[in-house]
């Protein structure tokens, strides 16, 4: 017999009682002072004493607990002629009866909609909310009075706690409640299948007690608030497969605190399985049935878990996506829950809607991009089995050039499917273009750099497609300069970039002076924030015609001295980091290597090496060491055979930080760096992030050598402290930094301000 049906029975044996003590009284009154006189005499004599208030629920008053009158003889017809359902226990009643504001709160919250108006309402409604349902309290049938005798006392000290608990909260101030919450779990068995842990973080992700807990709130609204919450939590516990649990919440002062603990009493009870799974028209797909079963990941038996079930149709929906099904739908979730059973039987319709084949790519708007560049850029060519990922590889690609503000791609059905043979589907390119020019400007001031003034032009589709032009121009205290970039992306093939540029400049600065003039051009294979490749390259070459004097050249009244140069550089780097501009686990490396001719009174031959390293390792959620190692060598010539400019030379911000730029390494008589032809720089600092803000310690180390080969002596150390912003691009950092052992005219202090980490 159901709960609900063994409920309607003893409504009906208490009406039925009632019935006949009111129908009968004359006739129980005669058979009464028949067998003892005198007591009914007693009876006429008593004071007429007032009828108890109304209890909870109950409209008439009765007091459960008091002694019935003898009742006549009588005989009772259940409708259904089965077992009579047991007597109901005692109710959980208070020694004294409720007064009406108590019984006007019981009301209150059997009904969520009513609005508490008293604080000594409300703090009664906390304390109400954490009593059993009267069910959950009735005796069990057979039990004896030693039974009833110990849930008499369980009860008996349940009243007393919250009696304590209410007397508790009467003490703290209604105008502002403060409070923590607590979640228990009762243990069970079926509990070894819930990550209690993951549970309680998403439920107070969720908690409206926990989103509010800083606001100022009175028991009313508090009350609320847990109430809410014990609503989420048995929704989280279906969504867990838990159908049958039992949630509880109570309140109690905190010893010692004006704060309250809310504690909910989980009682998650058993754990329903799913009894069967219709995937619905998925035998539609043909002989990738079993792939397309082992992809929704579910079987009979498995936790009726509502994010599994989730979980497993997107892993279907992408499945059939990437096996050809460019129109494939699923239904919503369907779970029929079997409570005798505990079970539920899930259905998920399937629509798989055709296989087909990539045909081509088609677009409206050939002033950006024609058909044959976008195909260029796709990982896919005609007569590939349609893959979603390759659809969304194109749409990510096109986004990177820059060209476009939004894209949308669409498959459509080019000729259907015949048989087992697929149909062919189009992708069409709908785009809207991003403006195409950008006029930019810069000025800016830098510790040994002096003052600096830039201005550029660009055009980003001058010549279609890709085909970017860029004009530059930079005035400063130490270096001025023209630059026309012309740069194709994508050129031939996808990822391909083809660069040329032609420069002219002025330099003066501490280290050497020079007036060049260049031309370069170069292959290479980009990363960008959008596709962070793994490994990049780049192959070149350069003609360069300088007019350059070094510091020495200068004390001695040495004449400039003009170089051609040709080189042919070409680079080779791995990105095994996480991120482009704020890595936090991973390493990077790269080398450049320079084969270069030099004319100058008389021919020269070196090549020029660099290699750079970098690690990047979390020790905690907050925490990231990092890093860096930086060598370089000349080899084939000594370095006042090298024009100045192409020596190595080391400080300031993106080397040795504390240090003027370039002040490391041999000095002439004028205290001025001259380079050298081997370097050697280390870095180390602790990324400490907090939020939106991060503080970084670091400490450099570097020198400049006159060998080729760096022996690491006489390095000079900066160390410093910077700030970061972690804004939605990358972050933007400051350092401040100071040499721990610098050398005559460097300054104490340097500071550096750019975007993304160092290194």
């Amino acid at each position: 017999m159901s709960l609900a049906d063994r409920a309607c029975l003893a409504t009906a044996w208490t009406l039925a009682l009632l019935a006949a003590g009111t129908a009968m009284p004359q006739s129980a009154r005669a058979q009464a002072a028949a067998a003892d006189p005198a007591a009914v005499a007693a009876e006429a004599a008593a004071p007429d004493l007032p009828a108890p208030p109304p209890q909870l629920d109950d409209p008439l008053g009765i007091d459960p607990l008091a002694p019935l009158d003898q009742l006549p003889g009588m005989e009772v017809e259940w409708p259904d002629g089965g077992d009579v359902p047991p007597w109901p226990g005692e109710f959980a009643v208070e020694d004294t009866l409720p007064s009406e504001t108590q019984a006007a709160d019981a009301s209150d919250s059997a009904n969520p909609d009513s609005v508490a108006t008293g604080a000594d309402d409300v703090r009664d409604g906390l304390v109400a909310s954490a009593l059993p349902a009267a069910e959950d309290l009735a005796d069990a049938p057979g039990d004896g009075a030693d039974s009833a005798a110990d849930r008499r006392a369980e009860r008996q000290a349940e009243r007393e706690q919250r009696r304590a608990e209410r007397q508790a909260l009467r003490e703290i101030d209604d105008g502002d409640v403060r409070y923590q919450v607590v979640v228990n779990f009762v243990p069970s068995e079926d509990l070894k299948a819930l990550d209690q842990g993951a549970f309680t973080s998403r439920f107070r992700a969720l908690s409206t007690l926990e989103r509010l807990a800083d606001d100022d709130a009175n028991l009313a609204q508090v009350n609320r608030r847990a109430r809410d919450d014990r609503d989420l939590l048995d929704t989280m516990l279906h969504v867990y497969g838990f159908y049958d649990a039992d949630v509880r919440n109570s309140v109690a002062r905190i010893e010692g605190q004006e704060r309250v603990a809310l504690t909910f009493d989980i009682t998650a009870g058993p754990l329903y399985t799913l009894s069967a799974i219709d995937l619905a028209g998925l035998d539609a797909v043909g002989v990738d049935v079993p792939a397309m079963r082992a992809a929704f990941g579910m079987k009979v038996g498995d936790p009726a878990n509502s994010d599994t079930i989730v979980a497993g149709r997107l892993a279907l929906l992408t499945g059939l996506l990437e096996t050809g099904f460019p129109f494939a739908e699923t239904g919503e979730p369907d779970l029929l829950v079997d409570h005798d059973q505990r079970s539920g039987a899930l259905t998920l319709a399937v629509k798989p809607g055709g296989q087909y084949r990539f045909g081509g790519i088609v677009t409206d708007d050939d002033d950006l991009f024609g058909s044959r560049h976008l195909q260029r850029i796709a990982r896919f060519d005609r007569g590939d089995i349609f893959q979603a990922s390759d659809v969304d590889d194109l749409r990510r690609a096109i986004l990177a050039t820059g060209l476009i503000s939004t894209i949308t791609l669409t498959p459509v059905a080019a000729t259907p499917p015949a048989g087992t043979e697929p149909g062919t589907v189009d992708i069409a390119v709908d785009t809207v273009a991003a403006p195409l020019r950008t006029i930019a400007g810069a000025v800016g001031y830098g510790t040994g750099e002096g003052y600096r003034a830039e201005v550029s032009w660009e055009h980003r589709n001058f010549f279609p497609p890709e085909g970017l032009v860029r004009a530059r121009a930079v005035g400063g205290t130490q270096e001025q300069l023209i630059n026309l970039v012309y740069r194709r992306n994508n050129f031939m093939t996808r990822d391909r970039v083809l660069t040329a540029q032609v420069l002219a400049s002025n330099i003066n600065r501490d280290a050497f002076e020079a007036r060049t003039f260049l031309v370069s051009a170069s292959l290479e294979r980009q990363t960008n924030l959008i596709f962070q490749k793994k490994w990049t390259w780049s192959v070149g070459g350069e003609l360069v015609l300088t007019d350059e004097r070094d510091g020495r050249s200068r004390i001695v009244g040495g004449s400039r001295r003009t170089f051609f140069i040709a080189a042919l550089p070409t680079s080779l780097t791995y990105d095994g980091s996480d991120d482009l501009l704020d890595p936090g686990k991973g390493f990077r490396l790269g080398g450049r290597v320079s084969p270069e001719y030099s004319l100058q009174s008389g021919s020269q031959g070196y090549v020029r090496i660099q290699l750079d390293g970098s690690y990047y390792q979390p020790v905690s959620d907050r925490i990231v060491m990092a890093g860096r190692v930086r060598l370089g060598s000349t080899f084939g010539a000594d370095r006042f055979d090298i024009a100045p400019s192409r020596r190595f030379y080391a400080g300031g911000g993106g080397s040795v930080r504390g240090f003027g730029f370039q002040r490391i390494g041999p000095r002439d008589g004028n205290d001025d760096p001259i380079g050298g032809n081997g370097l050697a720089e280390f870095s180390l600092e602790a990324r400490v992030r907090f939020g939106d803000f991060g503080v970084v310690p670091f400490f450099d180390a570097g020198n400049v050598y006159a060998n080729s080969v760096p022996d690491f002596s006489g390095l000079r150390y900066g160390a410093g402290i910077g700030v970061r912003y972690y804004s939605s691009f990358g972050p933007l950092r400051i350092d401040v930094a100071t040499p721990l052992n610098r050398q005559t005219g460097d300054s104490r202090i340097g500071v550096y301000i750019s975007l993304g980490q160092a290194f």
